[in-house]
């Protein structure tokens, strides 16, 4: 089977390299190049089969940057895969672009067989992370865990990830629902969070739950 990709990246050259390189990966296919997040977008909207199987997103980027373009297909083509591929290698660009819903992290500087493992485990598993990813990952989750999380705020974030309501959790906590909004309100304070959705993909990324 052949994946369709598309590479964004503001640095032409460096994107011509980048799309040239995976279009040598037998199972990839590469549709067309963008500079930018918001030029993808317009590619999406112009033709539905501009849309990829996966999107080889850089970082840093004028007018529509990686993270903001990740958040905005994870809610509107939650079907397009995102890989990111970066010169960025601080763990809270890393984690927030996880957070935006990248399936990966890759840097720019990584060897061809590993992209093409990443861009393989990506479409065929689900998430592709690095050894160094992988422990930024653990050590954020026993950071939170140690100075943030209460032990009752970790069996909230288990439960909102079901399909139970927050009435449903307050019963299976044994506890009020002004007490589990209290654990909803100080999480999504403590974790950057809005939504329910954004804590299901935070209990994701960092192993507490397995959909």
């Amino acid at each position: 089977m052949e994946y369709s990709v598309v590479v964004v990246d503001d640095h032409i050259l460096l994107s011509q390299a980048i799309g040239g390189l995976v279009q040598g990966f037998a199972e990839f296919n590469v549709l067309y190049l963008c500079k930018n997040g918001a030029e993808l977008l317009n590619k999406f909207k112009e033709n539905p089969k501009n849309i990829p199987d996966l999107v080889l997103m850089d970082i840093k980027m004028p007018i529509l940057n990686g993270i903001e373009t990740t958040e905005i297909l994870k809610t509107d083509y939650p079907e397009v895969k995102v890989l990111a591929l970066s010169i960025e290698e601080d763990e809270y660009t890393i984690l927030k672009m996880l957070r935006a819903g990248a399936k990966g992290y890759l840097m720019k500087d990584t060897k061809k067989n590993i992209l093409e493992k990443a861009l393989l485990e990506v479409m065929k598993n689900g998430h592709y992370y690095t050894n160094t990813v992988s422990q930024i990952l653990m050590e954020s989750l026993k950071k939170n865990i140690d100075t943030e999380i209460k032990e009752r705020e970790l069996e909230f974030i288990k439960l909102a990830c079901t399909e139970m309501n927050y009435k449903e959790i307050a019963e299976t906590m044994f506890c009020s629902y002004k007490t589990v909004e209290g654990y909803r309100d100080s999480l999504y304070r403590k974790l950057g969070l809005k939504n329910r959705i954004g804590l299901v993909l935070f209990a994701i990324q960092h192993n507490l739950f397995k959909p």
